[in-house]
């Protein structure tokens, strides 16, 4: 059952079931909550479906089973679909339903829809995460949340289910929080590469580079995290350049609006853009550090048992 500090226990309605949705809403299976999934593929519900999920064959099957609305949606234009199409969820959810955005979304797109949902009774919450896939699988993923206080009051529980939540303010600073963040994300993992090929070449080990790149003042999320996808050459399939694309050019927007200079961003977005033109928009994200490896001619393998973080935790050995 929920968690006992919990007093709302609501079936959960939940789209998206991506990398990181799937085990998102596992994480709140695990907890005991009820859910009614959706996918467009109705494969990517498989081990929910195995574990007592019920599956709703559309949008507003889902929306009206249940009476809070989870979204985890790779763009803002798929949201603005399953929100407000035809047979949208918007038009779906029972009048005083509560619907959590967890998609890296526009904080403008998520006001505007609030519009609409205010005509309906329905709370809305933006709630984008960070922590990669290995911690959607731990449910120890950062949830950035912005919404009126008794709205957050009421679903912090449940997403509390999935990792530690930060309140950031007024309904889209949740967003505002994460794009800043993927911002600093991005412009880490355009360098480390550059790092690591600059000591290589000076003549110093990786893996002594690497520890004391840890170790330092050049430590980061990217350095520990991130890095052994390039020693071990895979750039992290997870998460695509085409994402990064997406969400650089969110940041982008969200700069404009403020009236923020980022000159180091656009130079980011422009090492991105050429990764994607160079090895394909669903390459992994860290061919951004390739671009830097075949400009040198050399790699940055490292031998070590490095295992994809979306691996952590797989079905075999994930404890109920």
């Amino acid at each position: 059952m929920p968690s006992a500090t919990s007093s709302w226990t609501p079936i959960i309605g939940f789209i998206g079931l991506g990398n990181m949705g799937a085990n998102m809403a596992r994480s709140l299976q695990k907890e005991g909550y009820r859910l009614v999934v959706h996918d467009l593929h109705r494969s990517a519900a498989e081990e929910l479906l195995e574990h007592g999920a019920e599956w709703a064959p559309s949008i507003a099957d889902c929306a009206q089973s249940c009476q809070l609305l989870i979204t985890s949606l790779p763009k803002p234009v798929d949201v603005e679909t399953v929100m407000t199409g035809e047979m949208g969820a918007l038009r779906s959810l029972p009048e005083g339903a509560l619907w959590v955005d967890m998609t890296t979304n526009d904080s403008q797109l998520i006001k505007e829809l609030d519009t609409i949902a205010i005509r309906r009774s329905i709370a809305v919450v933006d709630a984008p995460v960070t922590g990669a896939v290995d911690g959607a699988i731990h449910a120890r993923l950062t949830i950035f949340a912005g919404g009126a206080e008794d709205t957050l009051n009421r679903v912090q529980p449940v997403l509390e289910a999935m990792g530690r939540v930060i309140r950031c303010g007024q309904l889209g600073t949740g967003n505002a929080v994460k794009l800043v963040t993927n911002y600093l994300w991005f412009a880490h993992a355009a360098v480390i590469g550059e790092g690591l090929l600059l000591g290589k070449q000076a003549g110093v080990s990786l893996e002594v580079l690497w520890d004391a790149i840890k170790s330092s003042v050049g430590d980061s999320f990217v350095a520990r995290h991130d890095a052994p996808s390039i020693f071990a050459g895979h750039y992290d399939p997870s998460f695509s350049l085409a994402l990064c694309l997406k969400d650089l050019a969110l940041c982008d927007d969200l700069a404009r609006r403020c009236g923020v200079p980022t000159p180091v961003g656009d130079t980011v977005a422009d090492r991105f853009q050429q990764a994607a033109d160079r090895y394909g928009e669903q390459s992994g994200e860290l061919h951004v550090a390739k671009l830097l490896e075949d400009a040198v001619g050399t790699d940055l393998r490292l031998e070590g048992d490095f295992t994809p973080h979306w691996e952590v935790g797989s079905k075999s050995t994930r404890s109920e």
